[in-house]
């Protein structure tokens, strides 16, 4: 019974990694076990490689145009 506790208080304590893992979208799965592993005893780094975790991780630029120059060929 004390084995079966102690895996579940693991698989607790590695959501945020399990989650990254699992996230095909995730490009940051090292970082987040680190930052899991080292830092996930406290609560607000648990929360943020949570977040981290569900995040596809990739940001959207978008790039503007503004060439009002007039080309005439000759």
């Amino acid at each position: 019974m004390a084995f079966v506790i102690m895996i579940a208080c693991l698989a607790a304590y590695f959501l945020p990694t399990i989650v990254a893992v699992l996230n095909s979208k995730c490009t940051n799965k090292i970082g987040i076990f680190i930052l899991n592993l080292l830092l996930g005893w406290t609560f607000i780094a648990w929360v943020i490689a949570l977040v981290m975790a569900c995040g596809n991780g990739v940001r959207e630029t978008i790039v503007i145009n503004n060439d009002n120059s007039a080309k005439t060929a000759k």
